[in-house]
């Protein structure tokens, strides 16, 4: 995608998740049976979201997925790269 945008953009989704979730929707679509282990460390944000409205006016671009569809596309895209 070309532009002459010269700063930053986040490209995301505007769905609000946090890291257990997201990493138990990797593991659901892996087919694998993982567990999660916490640990004591620093707390960081209890979420993240994108905000993708500078990206839409500058680019005129907006993702075509919601995130779980987008971790499986690339979740398999990855898988296929590493089958040899």
């Amino acid at each position: 995608m070309k532009s002459n945008y010269k700063k930053p953009l986040n490209i995301g989704s505007d769905e609000m998740i946090n890291i257990n979730s997201l990493a138990e929707m990797t593991i659901s679509i892996s087919g694998k049976k993982l567990t999660i282990k916490n640990i004591d460390g620093p707390v960081g944000v209890n979420g993240r979201c994108s905000d993708n409205q500078l990206i839409t006016k500058v680019l005129d671009w907006h993702p075509r997925y919601p995130l779980k569809k987008g971790i499986e596309i690339l979740y398999n895209w990855v898988n296929s790269q590493l089958e040899v």
